[in-house]
């Protein structure tokens, strides 16, 4: 039990325990609930910890060593807690979720049992269970650079070091047009060529579906319409008058990345790897095969 406090370890040495569990889920967004399966409201760090609201745990497995911990949080969807609409909108998609065991009693007296994030949530009956994947869940990603000619850097980010925030390079307006939140038309976006943000983001700044964004997959002009196109709908509802945020798309080439942003120090790409042809060369008595350059 590595990270129990004495206080909380003596309580449980005594035999006759106040016990109960807590849990806090915070979403990507910021937003955090708290939950417990005492009969009362429990409060710490913060965070108000409510009764009944149906979420309960199975037992925890874990293990020493690096091996994945894993359990099910099982609850019931409500309008004050976890919704259907917000499951279906990915809203507490890779979430981190926080589990004490807690004396009621005394809620400073406590014990961190499991601290992960959301995994794969299913949802039925009125109900959702979703798996939680403890903290070494993340070593299973791959890590490490991958050496390819296009860059490998997401644009803005700190590998990228471009400040989207420069003008000219994001525009924010209101949906004046959509079908499916697939599909965005305007009369025009003054100042932005078409495809300009073919590859970026489309994010969307109030609404029902605030705080979401989808990949640009067109950028053209149809029948006198700016349209964009995203690659796959938005997963909460998308209306007119909703303000979203266009950022330009980057496809990752050495030539965009120089002419289009100017930052070129930054790439991270391969540009001069040899494609298959250099690898496959043999000798010919047509041409001289020197081993200079072939650019």
């Amino acid at each position: 039990m590595a990270g129990m406090e004495a206080e909380f370890r003596a309580h449980v040495a005594a035999g006759l325990t106040t016990l109960a569990r807590c849990w806090a889920l915070t979403r990507k967004d910021g937003v955090t609930f708290g939950f417990t399966d005492h009969d009362c409201e429990l409060a710490f760090e913060g965070i108000t910890f409510k009764a009944d609201t149906g979420l309960s745990a199975r037992a925890l497995q874990q293990s020493t060593g690096l091996s994945v911990d894993n359990t099910e949080a099982m609850g019931a969807l409500s309008d004050a807690a976890v919704t259907e609409a917000d499951i279906e909108a990915g809203r507490f998609d890779d979430a981190e979720l926080r589990a004490w065991l807690v004396n009621w009693a005394d809620p400073d007296v406590r014990w961190l049992q499991f601290r992960g994030s959301i995994g794969e949530i299913r949802r039925s009956g009125g109900a959702f269970t979703a798996e939680l994947r403890g903290l070494t869940a993340a070593l299973n990603r791959p890590m490490g650079r991958i050496y390819q000619k296009p860059c490998t850097a997401v644009l803005g980010d700190a590998n990228c070091g471009f400040d989207l925030t420069a003008p000219g390079f994001a525009t924010e307006v209101e949906v004046d047009d959509q079908e499916d939140a697939r599909l965005f038309r305007w009369p025009e976006l003054a100042g932005f060529d078409p495809g300009w943000f073919a590859g970026g983001r489309l994010e969307v700044l109030d609404g029902d579906a605030e705080g979401l964004w989808a990949s640009v997959k067109k950028d053209v002009v149809k029948d006198g319409l700016r349209v964009i196109e995203v690659w796959e709908p938005l997963r909460a509802p998308v209306t007119v008058g909703d303000r979203v945020r266009l950022v330009a798309g980057c496809d990752k080439r050495f030539e965009t990345c120089r002419e289009k942003f100017d930052n070129l120090l930054n790439f991270q790409g391969f540009p001069d790897i040899p494609g298959e042809d250099w690898v496959m060369a043999v000798p010919k008595s047509t041409r001289p095969n020197t081993g200079g350059s072939r650019r």
